[in-house]
């Protein structure tokens, strides 16, 4: 199977702490994309976003720097025992969090629409979600 890589970056009004326990709290998590997580926010922990939609585990977490997970996405055509890898670096500075994500390993037929999903299912809900939320 050919596979593709994302590289998109996103900056957030909120601190580094802030997002990434967006990332990887469950009450947090669910809050800004308005469906059900479950995260074990710890290395081998298990995950599942979006109702389910996706699911995965933790490879590895650097406290509000860095979080390695492998995901596994509910799309036609994605193979059952497949995981793509998905890295979120956090940089934090004057009190903004840049983001800079990188997922490897996407089914080259899933390229498009999962460019565009990050974008209008991830990123933008979670600035909404940091602007607006007493965290």
């Amino acid at each position: 199977m050919k596979t593709k890589t994302i590289k998109q970056s996103a900056t957030f009004d909120a601190s580094s702490k802030d997002v990434y326990e967006a990332i990887l709290d469950a009450k947090k998590h669910t809050a800004f994309t308005g469906a059900a997580a479950k995260i074990e926010n710890k290395i081998e922990g298990k995950f599942s976003v979006y109702d389910g939609y996706c699911h995965g585990y933790n490879i590895d977490l650097v406290t509000n720097k860095k979080i390695v997970q492998a995901w596994h996405f509910a799309e036609d055509g994605w193979p059952e025992d497949h995981f793509s890898i998905c890295t979120f670096l956090l940089e934090e500075n004057a009190g903004k969090t840049k983001l800079t994500f990188i997922q490897t390993g996407i089914p080259e037929h899933k390229l498009t629409a999962l460019t565009s999903g990050w974008r209008e299912y991830y990123w933008k809900p979670l600035k909404d979600y940091l602007k607006n939320k007493q965290l």
